[in-house]
C-alpha cells in the first residue's frame, strides 16, 4: 500500500505546483482523466513506463518532490 499513497501525493503535489488540472496532466502524460483521477484517489498506482514518462515529466518542468 506504500506505493499507492507516495504516488498518490507526488502526484498530486506536481499536478498542483504546476497549477494543472487532473485533465490537462493527464493529456501531458498520455493517460485518460480516469487514470489520473484513479492515482490520486489511492485506486491504482501507475505502470513502470508511465511513471518513467512521469518522472521524465517533472524532470522537464523543474519540479522535485521530497
Amino acid at each position: 500500500m506504500g506505493d499507492y499513497m507516495e504516488f498518490k501525493n507526488r502526484c498530486l503535489q506536481v499536478r498542483l505546483r504546476l497549477n494543472l488540472s487532473q485533465e490537462m496532466l493527464a493529456q501531458k502524460l498520455g493517460v485518460s482523466f480516469a487514470t489520473v483521477n484513479r492515482w490520486e484517489n489511492g485506486k491504482s498506482v501507475p505502470s513502470k513506463l508511465t511513471t518513467y514518462r512521469f518522472e521524465k515529466f517533472c524532470k522537464e518542468n523543474n519540479v522535485t518532490i521530497e
